[in-house]
């Protein structure tokens, strides 16, 4: 009877200890190397109490994560911008003494990481893209096809906007040079100098390593996700420029491909993916926060 008991108990442990980590569990985001997270266009780290990703750093850190927030440009060419977080990823690198980082991206801030996975693969560890623009967005092929002028002074004084009030004046801005990057023509180009996991098909996976470098993306397929948010309407007129094609009201399915997919069809738009605005996401679909958590346990399943 003894004999029975322990031998219960055993298999029940091992049980235990096969399962994944509940996203509780104390050290749940704790990665290797430290997460540096980048904005996308229009972007930036703060406004006064309210964060890019909202929500999401403190969420990480909550789990062991040591994680960093890169300020980058709010518009200007993919290069520049990836210049600018190369800097700020040797200064994190030189903080912690770690030997690489784990870098994800917003929108545009998925091609801004992949420059710098792409020209020092030695300092990074992974790429994770979060809507990424890794094959263009048709927005910015309309906009750059019917009114490039109009555009892109609305948007640089936007961009020097956002700039001023988040304090982040220092970073030039380009508009025109912004919105090349992100058109279709722009990307393919950019993807023929940095290839590194974007899917050689039209919508399937790409590499999920490359260069010493894991890759990963998600992105979600909807527009309107909460009616208290007044930025889902915009996203929603947005959306008629793909033709039916799934998208996240800036940026095509297909298009955020990067590495392993994770999911293309979350319940978010372009801006839920990062938790805004202010948390107004959908509430049938699991919250973006957890789905930053997640990654970063996966993260630290392989090691990084």
């Amino acid at each position: 009877m003894k004999n029975h008991f322990w031998k219960y108990v055993s298999i029940a442990l091992i049980a235990i200890t096969a399962l994944p980590a509940p996203s509780w569990a104390a050290g749940y985001t704790q990665t290797k190397y430290p997460i540096v997270l980048v904005h996308g266009f229009l972007g930036f780290e703060s406004v006064g109490p309210l964060e890019y990703f909202y929500g999401v750093t403190s969420a990480l850190r909550s789990g062991g994560a040591n994680v960093y927030v890169t300020t980058v440009s709010a518009a200007n060419s993919t290069e520049v911008r990836g210049e600018q977080m190369l800097t700020q990823v040797k200064q994190i690198l030189a903080v912690t003494g770690a030997a690489k980082v784990n870098l994800i991206g917003h929108s545009h801030g998925g091609p801004t990481a992949r420059y710098v996975a792409s020209v020092r693969p030695d300092l990074v560890a992974s790429v994770t893209s979060v809507g990424g623009v890794n094959k263009g967005s048709v927005v910015a092929d309309v906009l750059m096809g019917n009114a490039p002028g109009a555009s892109t002074v609305v948007l640089g004084a936007v961009a020097e906007l956002m700039s001023l009030v988040s304090n982040n004046t220092g970073k030039p801005q380009d508009a025109t040079a912004a919105m090349m990057s992100l058109t279709t023509a722009g990307s393919l180009a950019f993807n023929s100098r940095h290839p590194e996991g974007v899917p050689l098909s039209a919508c399937g996976e790409g590499a999920y390593q490359a260069r010493g470098v894991y890759y990963f993306s998600w992105s979600g397929g909807k527009q309107i996700t909460n009616l208290l948010d007044p930025l889902d309407a915009p996203l929603a007129l947005t959306a008629l420029a793909f033709n039916g094609e799934k998208n996240d009201g800036l940026v095509g399915s297909c298009s955020s491909h990067l590495g392993r997919v994770i999911r293309d069809d979350y319940a978010m738009n372009h801006l839920d993916e990062i938790n805004q605005t202010a948390g107004l996401v959908s509430l049938f679909e699991t919250s973006p926060v957890t789905v930053f958590r997640q990654q970063a346990n996966r993260l630290q399943g392989l090691g990084l």
